[in-house]
C-alpha cells in the first residue's frame, strides 16, 4: 500500500509536529501540526516511509512501546505509572513484550518465550503489534537521529495531561469519540474540522479512533517548546540504550 494523503491543509511545515497511531493493514496514520492551524495526515504502509516525510519534525510521538526489556516480572515503569495514572482506563495500556519475543516468527513461540522470560503469557492483543514495535525497533537502529525526534507515548496519558483527568467514557464509544474532541479542540482549536475532513467517507473499521488517537499525540508534540514530562520521571534505558518512557505535555499555560 502506498503512502495514501488523507487531508492537508497549510503550507511550508515549520516548527513540525507529529504524532503516530498504528491501525489496521499493517499500516500507520500519521497527524502533523505546525503554524497556525497548519495540518496535514497520512496514512503509511511502514514506519520508514513515514520518517522520511516527516524526518523535518521537531518531535514525532508514536504509540508504540520503544524501550523493551529483556526480561524479568516487574514490566516496564513507563507502564506501571501510566496504569495507576488512568485509573479504569489502566487497561488501555498493555505490557510491553520482552525483545525475544518481538523477534519470534509465531504467536505461540513469542507467547512461550515471554513467559520464559518474564513468567507472563503475550496476549493476541500484543502480538497483533509485535510487527510494529519490531518496526519501530529497527528504524530506530538504522538511524541515529530517530532517537532524538522519534518516542514513545500513550493517547490516554496525553488526555489524562491535556484534561487534567483520564477520560470519563471509553473511546469506542460515542460519548467517548465526542470527550476527546471536545479536550483536543480547546487545546488545539480546529482540531473537530481536522477529523470530520480526514474522515470523509472513510468507512475502515476503527480509523476513526487511530485517528483522534494520532491527534492526540501530535497535539501533546506541539507542546515540545514549552514544556514536556516523561513517566517515570527519570526513564529507564534498556540493553540497546533505549529509553523506557511516556512522553506526554506537564504544566499547560495558555501562551504554551
Amino acid at each position: 500500500m502506498p503512502e495514501e494523503r488523507v487531508a492537508v491543509r497549510g503550507r511550508n511545515p515549520s516548527g513540525l509536529y507529529v504524532g503516530v497511531d498504528g491501525c489496521r493493514g499493517r499500516c500507520w496514520v500519521a497527524v502533523a501540526l505546525w503554524g497556525e492551524g497548519a495540518w496535514d495526515v497520512s496514512v503509511h504502509r511502514d514506519v520508514f516511509s513515514l520518517w522520511h516525510k516527516y524526518k523535518s519534525a521537531r518531535l514525532i510521538l508514536v504509540d508504540i512501546p520503544i524501550g523493551l526489556r529483556d526480561g524479568g516480572s516487574d514490566g516496564r515503569l513507563c507502564d506501571l505509572e501510566a496504569r495507576r495514572l488512568l485509573g479504569r482506563r489502566g487497561s488501555t495500556v498493555f505490557p510491553a513484550p520482552c525483545r525475544a519475543a518481538v523477534y519470534a516468527r509465531s504467536y505461540e513461540e513469542a507467547s512461550r518465550i515471554n513467559e520464559e522470560m518474564t513468567a507472563r503469557r503475550l496476549s493476541r492483543q500484543t502480538w497483533g503489534v509485535v510487527h510494529k514495535i519490531r518496526e519501530v525497533e529497527e528504524l530506530l537502529e538504522a538511524d541515529g537521529d530517530t532517537r532524538f525526534r522519534v518516542r514513545e507515548s500513550h493517547p490516554e496519558i496525553c488526555f489524562w495531561a491535556l484534561a487534567g483527568r483520564p477520560m470519563k467514557h471509553s473511546k469506542k464509544t460515542e460519548e467517548g469519540f465526542r470527550e476527546r474532541l471536545e479536550v483536543l479542540d480547546k487545546i488545539r482549536p480546529g482540531s473537530i474540522e481536522i477529523v470530520r475532513k480526514s474522515m470523509g467517507k472513510r468507512k475502515r473499521v476503527g480509523f476513526r479512533d487511530d485517528l483522534v488517537d494520532a491527534l492526540a499525540l501530535a497535539v501533546a508534540a506541539s507542546f515540545a517548546a514549552c514544556s514536556l514530562a516523561t513517566l517515570p520521571a527519570v526513564p529507564e534505558v534498556d540493553s540497546k540504550g533505549l529509553r523506557m518512557e511516556m512522553v506526554y505535555p506537564q504544566g499547560l499555560t495558555a501562551g504554551c
